[in-house]
């Protein structure tokens, strides 16, 4: 009987075990995996390119970053992303980056990454930034809020909802951030839930928002900016 109950101990740990594993990236047994995009095989990412045929410019791109970007777009910033679509070599790195240019009283509205946690350092104003927490226990969802200014650090845990506005009236912000995957995805909450194609049902979100219909349907027809590049 004890025999019994210490097998069945074992193989449960083994089963918790081969799930965190699975659940986990593996470690890269190469140096490197330049995506190769004209490879018609399908998988989580890209196909290796041939080694032989890797040159610096896979891992190189001239993204002048530099440079102040156009932020005239309704919500008043302009995120250009750095990821395994614009340098094959970080194909299986797990990191990109984005510079975010924010207009006086502009904004990079809620949105999730959902592969990724964010690192934002602001290089120049000043920017209000937070996230919410998801679904606690108690029924809240926790918003943190920061001021941050100039050489100013702050987190954005991967999957929550965060924004950055920037209050200053006359002055323009920029900030860099680092993600913790090589394409890490963007939803804008706005944009997903009242400007999807097809549009989810009015009655859907008016249940869902407490709202009239007519008021869902308004939101619907508005123009939902993208501010990424």
């Amino acid at each position: 009987m004890a025999s019994s109950t210490t097998f069945l101990v074992l193989t449960a740990l083994l089963a918790l075990l081969a799930g965190q594993v699975i659940a986990s990236d593996p470690s890269s047994l190469q140096d490197f995996c330049v995506a190769d995009k004209d490879s018609r095989v399908s998988v989580n990412g890209f196909v290796c390119k041939d080694p032989k045929d890797v040159k610096a410019d896979d891992f190189f791109l001239a993204a002048n970053l530099d440079m102040t970007r156009d932020t005239t777009s309704k919500i008043g910033s302009n995120v250009t992303l750095i990821n395994v679509m614009r340098i094959p070599g970080l194909n299986t790195l797990g990191i990109s980056l984005a510079r975010i240019d924010y207009a006086p009283l502009g904004e990079n509205p809620p949105h999730t990454h959902p592969r990724a946690t964010e690192i934002l350092t602001v290089l120049e104003g000043t920017l209000y930034v937070g996230f919410v927490t998801s679904n606690q226990a108690n029924r809240e969802n926790k918003l943190f809020t920061k001021m941050l200014n100039k050489g100013d650090v702050f987190v954005f845990p991967e999957g929550l909802i965060h924004f950055q506005f920037n209050p200053c009236p006359d002055k323009p912000a920029v900030a860099i951030a680092a993600l913790s995957s090589q394409n890490p995805g963007a939803i804008t909450i706005a944009n997903a839930v009242f400007g999807s194609k097809l549009p989810i049902s009015d009655d859907v979100l008016a249940k869902a928002f407490q709202v009239e219909k007519n008021t869902v349907d308004w939101l619907q027809a508005q123009f939902w900016a993208d501010n990424h590049n």
